[in-house]
């Protein structure tokens, strides 16, 4: 005969077993329900999934190609030169996780925006017309600005058209002086610059001319892979020759002096900056910088081992950056 231990044992059982049917559906429903609600990272390296998560507005000069994603603080991600939002969809992943709603906008002429003839179309004002008119479509009155490249010029005129839009600003890798800009061409508009841009849009160049891009635009330490580079070549091709012809034949020109702007902006400024960047480098401008934004030391984050891509390079810590600025 078995021992008491063993009948009280399997009556435990039979009660538990009993108890989990009763209440399966409700079980059932925990587990389906479990995660409801949270939103799935966006692919980071397969750019056709990712582009069809992709949004857009018509504004007056085509269609602008944007991502909306998450809830909490806003955050808008300006990419420059000749990238797309797909630069950021990594910082974007960490940002949504830890709850902001990001906004990250295809420029005209890039990504999967429109890219119309034209060529003062792609000026730096019009841009920045364009980043107000789709923040006013979203209904956002403000929100954490970020920029990289020459994203910074697109800021940099939003800003004098409204300045009080921007809560905080945080600044990656930006033009903001002549002082350590070092663009890789600089063109005359010329059959050459035509011909040497062409090269980004036509199907046997726009690979090569990428990989070069990102080649001297990240640390030796960094490999894009075969996946997230096909995300930039690929946008190339349908024509995104046009904006940058502007940027090598104007903005690499004609900088405008922002000093004065700077020097009134009252919203809290972040800096975060690859040190080993050869296109935009920090020492050569960090005074001006500092002193035209009224930066203190624990203001700037100098990422040692990166370079110009830094949102390839160290993502999760540059989000991590952006988080804990929106919350002061």
């Amino acid at each position: 005969m078995p021992p008491k231990v063993f009948y009280e044992d399997l009556i435990a059982d039979l009660a538990r077993y009993i108890w989990t049917m009763k209440y399966a559906p409700v079980l059932f429903l925990l587990l389906a329900f479990q995660g409801f609600g949270a939103i799935e990272p966006l692919p980071t390296e397969d750019y056709a999934a990712y582009k069809a998560q992709l949004k857009y507005l018509q504004s007056e000069d085509g269609n602008i190609a944007y991502i909306d994603r998450g809830e909490g603080p806003v955050v808008m991600l300006v990419h420059g030169v000749p990238t797309s939002s797909w630069l950021y969809v990594k910082v974007i992943n960490e940002l949504v996780a830890s709850g902001h709603r990001v906004v990250a906008p295809d420029l005209l002429g890039y990504g999967a925006s429109d890219k119309p003839d034209g060529y003062d179309i792609y000026h730096q004002k019009r841009q920045a017309e364009r980043l107000l008119g789709l923040m006013s479509h979203l209904g956002v009155e403000h929100w954490t600005h970020v920029c990289h490249d020459v994203g910074g010029l697109f800021t940099w005129e939003m800003l004098r058209m409204a300045p009080e839009k921007v809560e905080r600003l945080v600044v990656l890798n930006t033009i903001m002086y002549t002082e350590g800009f070092k663009p890789p061409m600089r063109f005359k508009k010329s059959g050459w610059a035509t011909f040497y841009t062409w090269l980004y849009k036509s199907k046997w160049g726009s690979k090569m001319m990428m990989k070069a891009t990102f080649k001297n635009g990240l640390s030796k330490n960094t490999k894009l892979s075969k996946q997230r580079l096909k995300g930039f070549y690929l946008p190339m091709r349908e024509g995104g020759n046009k904006a940058i012809y502007h940027f090598f034949t104007q903005t690499c020109h004609l900088m405008p002096d922002y000093t004065d702007l700077f020097d009134s902006l009252q919203m809290p400024v972040k800096i975060i900056w690859g040190a080993q960047d050869p296109m935009l480098q920090w020492q050569p401008q960090k005074e001006l910088v500092m002193s035209a934004l009224h930066l203190k030391e624990e203001d700037v984050t100098v990422l040692d081992q990166s370079a110009h891509f830094i949102q390839e390079e160290e993502p999760e810590r540059i989000a991590q950056i952006i988080a804990a600025f929106t919350e002061l």
